[in-house]
């Protein structure tokens, strides 16, 4: 199964150069490339990532090793009980290959791709300066014009403003539908709250968005 565009790595690779620390790698899009239903848009990478680590050979992609992302995926219903209760138990250390593709197919089956926007990967959640989203911002629009998503979903206040060139506040703007266009075709943008890190208390607001989309919309 393939989970990632790989005509884009050469450039995602480019901008981590750019941007990112030179100790770790880039990491890609994953999940389903062909008109997914959903497409999730987070900041960036953090060295919490096992997969951004120069040693490791397997699929580089958001989240693997950590714990809290796969909280909300489980509460949406993106992966099954049983590999979520992997997600937690798993030290960072046993996480393989195997795993990792097999937790990123069954989201590709629900039709959802994960992603960031700003290619960078730090060493800790360091705020990013909104110049580094903003160089970003033409593959990111590349990346969705590739998958052709029915819906986009765009998390925290920085992202949503920087893909949008439009002042967000996620707060003043639940369930509302912001349309981005990107060469001839629109897509429908709803902002939602960061559900991890600095913003896990957000989390269950951010699961009751996307269910709202998803009922709604999907």
């Amino acid at each position: 199964m393939n989970l990632q565009l790989e005509s884009l790595k050469p450039k995602i690779d480019e901008l981590q150069k750019q941007f990112g620390h030179p100790d770790y790698t880039a990491l890609y899009g994953t999940g389903c490339i062909k008109r997914p239903d959903l497409c999730f848009i987070f900041m960036n990478p953090t060295a919490r990532n096992v997969s951004v680590n120069k040693n490791w050979t397997g699929l580089k992609a958001s989240w693997l090793g950590t714990k809290n992302t796969w909280k909300l995926l489980h509460q949406l219903e993106l992966i099954p009980t049983e590999l979520f209760r992997t997600t937690q138990e798993k030290k960072p250390i046993d996480w393989n290959n195997e795993f990792a593709m097999k937790i990123y197919g069954e989201i590709a089956k629900k039709k959802v791709f994960i992603t960031n926007l700003a290619r960078s990967t730090q060493p800790d959640a360091r705020p990013l300066p909104n110049y580094v989203f903003a160089s970003c911002l033409s593959l990111m629009e590349e990346e969705i014009s590739l998958l052709r998503p029915k819906t986009i979903i765009t998390f925290g206040n920085q992202v949503s403003s920087a893909l949008l060139k439009k002042p967000i506040k996620v707060s003043e703007n639940r369930h509302q539908l912001f349309p981005l266009t990107i060469g001839n075709k629109t897509y429908p943008v709803y902002p939602t709250y960061y559900p991890v890190g600095m913003g896990i208390m957000n989390m269950g607001k951010a699961i009751e968005d996307i269910k709202w989309v998803i009922s709604n919309l999907l």
